[in-house]
């Protein structure tokens, strides 16, 4: 499977209708990848509080339509990051989308753990509660969005529902950037599993972004990182391996505490 990481470079400079229609065309190069992952909050910027509620769209919204002709054009699965869900009660979701090869949306998941402490994301944004796994023909990808990431048992959950690839899509900020390769390879370590990591670059809101996106294997090493700007990570991953590091290190066996 040949996965592609899109690492945008969010800037207060670009209009939101732009950013979407450059992402379209980045999306379109990545014909002949199998899937294609794009960070959190692409669109305006995951520390762009004051932003989310006038640009909160639904799921079927101008986000879904430029992304859904991206991925038909390419013909990949596409995890298009995620976007400022408006529910139908007017609540406010961090909501991932992923789309077929068909452009269809194949499925979503909304955030559940928020960050902020109290403030930002955590009282704008309300909470998810499921857990969402996608099925592609030859792996199972488990959804998680960025602050997900610091909480290992959603992962477990997603290993305990099939998933065999992890993605994580993220609005990471640079001065926790050694967390960020932390986690990601712990996750990918203690789940036996590929975790794919597509963060943002660029600064907006004032925060600066971590960029390094990476692409871990089931043994915890790093197969491909990006820099700190706007890039893109192509990788081919073998299926296989995730199924041959669980039987030849079968930690998961001996769990006890479910």
């Amino acid at each position: 499977m040949r996965a592609s990481l899109i690492q945008i470079a969010v800037s207060d400079g670009e209009s939101v209708a732009a950013r979407r229609a450059r992402v379209a065309d980045i999306v379109r190069e990545q014909a002949g990848s199998d899937l294609v992952v794009l960070p959190e909050l692409w669109t305006i910027g995951a520390f762009a509080y004051e932003q989310f509620e006038t640009e909160a769209e639904p799921l079927d919204g101008p986000t879904y339509e430029t992304m859904s002709k991206a991925a038909s054009d390419a013909g990949v699965w596409l995890h298009a990051g995620s976007v400022v869900e408006r529910a139908g009660d007017g609540s406010l979701y961090n909501t991932a989308l992923v789309l077929s090869p068909a452009g269809e949306l194949a499925a979503t998941y909304r955030k559940i753990h928020r960050f902020g402490f109290d403030q930002g994301e955590a009282v704008l944004m309300s909470a998810g509660d499921s857990l969402t796994t996608v099925t592609l023909p030859e792996q199972v990808l488990g959804i998680a969005t960025c602050y997900d990431l610091r909480f290992p048992e959603l992962f477990r959950g997603l290993v305990d529902a099939g998933a065999t690839t992890m993605v994580v899509a993220a609005g990471w900020p640079a001065r926790r950037r050694a967390h960020w390769t932390l986690l990601n390879r712990a996750r990918a370590v203690e789940d036996q599993s590929y975790v794919l990591a597509c963060g943002l670059a660029g600064t907006h809101a004032g925060v600066e972004q971590a960029g390094h996106s990476l692409v871990v294997d089931p043994w915890g090493e790093v197969l491909a990182e990006a820099g700190p700007g706007e890039d893109v990570l192509t990788v081919d991953l073998d299926p296989a391996k995730v199924a041959e590091t669980r039987e030849q290190f079968p930690a998961l066996k001996d769990r006890r505490l479910h």
